[in-house]
């Protein structure tokens, strides 16, 4: 019997979206490079270019299971639709971690110390994709399927857990007039840059949120269930909520406050 796309998706997955998102994942890796390379901002701007090609080729093997599905090609795609917003979320934690740095401030509490924050926000990160990826490609598989689904649903709950944590630390740390952020060229003051680095990620952590509680209420739900048959919910609660992140990291860029070489604040005379 010859398989086809219904039998892994459960559904006859629309043409032509697929096609489209990775097109504007490549577009948006572009746009993010030539920001990057402009501004001459520090290399791990760069992890925002790697995440949109990864989203990108996500998106190329949805098109190929389409055309031609295989478990090989299935597995391969959902791990690179599930797995790259873990970094958007390492992208954030670095952010606040080098304002931490930045800022030489003598922090008192432990969660605040520039190291901490990198270290431990990023093993959190790396755990949760462990378990994910592992999860995710035993799902494709008959006999581990109940296991692997459950194996993804812990690591989905461990990085919702860590990034409510994460958000704590990045209001403390931005009501805090300590810590400062290195002004871009049209920003006038230390104050308004950070005002608007912290926008920034607050607001994409936010929709990384309710992508990341789409994705688990999808896994409890179950292969089959109604979130996981309806692809409706796969392009608005993951497509658009990821691609809103890229438009705001490309519209509020923040590679200018980090830049590969220090450069002066200018400020409001």
């Amino acid at each position: 019997m010859v398989e086809t796309a219904i039998d892994y998706f459960t559904y006859k997955p629309v043409r032509g979206a697929p096609e489209a998102a990775a097109s504007i994942f490549f577009i948006v890796a572009a746009i993010l490079a030539y920001q990057t390379r402009r501004a001459q901002a520090a290399r791990w701007m760069y992890i925002l270019v790697g995440t949109a090609l990864a989203e990108g080729i996500g998106y190329i093997l949805r098109v190929v299971c389409i055309n031609h599905i295989s478990l090989g090609l299935y597995i391969a795609m959902m791990l690179f639709l599930l797995l790259p917003p873990n970094a958007l979320a390492l992208f954030n934690y670095k952010v606040v971690g080098e304002i931490a740095r930045q800022s030489n401030v003598r922090a008192k509490r432990f969660y605040l110390r520039p190291k901490f924050i990198t270290w431990f926000f990023f093993a959190s990160d790396v755990f949760s994709f462990m378990l994910q990826s592992t999860g995710g490609s035993m799902m494709a598989q008959d006999d581990m399927k109940e296991t692997g689904k459950w194996i993804c649903v812990v690591g989905l709950a461990i990085q919702l857990g860590f990034l409510a944590s994460f958000v704590i630390v990045a209001i403390i740390i931005g009501r805090d007039p300590q810590y400062i952020v290195i002004c871009g060229p049209k920003q006038v003051s230390e104050v308004a840059a950070k005002r608007r680095v912290m926008w920034t990620i607050h607001a994409t952590t936010g929709l990384l949120y309710v992508r990341s509680i789409y994705r688990l209420a999808e896994m409890i739900d179950g292969y089959g269930g109604k979130l996981y048959s309806a692809e409706w919910a796969f392009y608005v609660f993951d497509f658009a909520a990821i691609l809103l992140m890229f438009i705001l990291y490309i519209v509020f860029f923040v590679g200018h406050n980090f830049p590969h070489r220090k450069s002066h604040c200018i400020r409001q005379v």
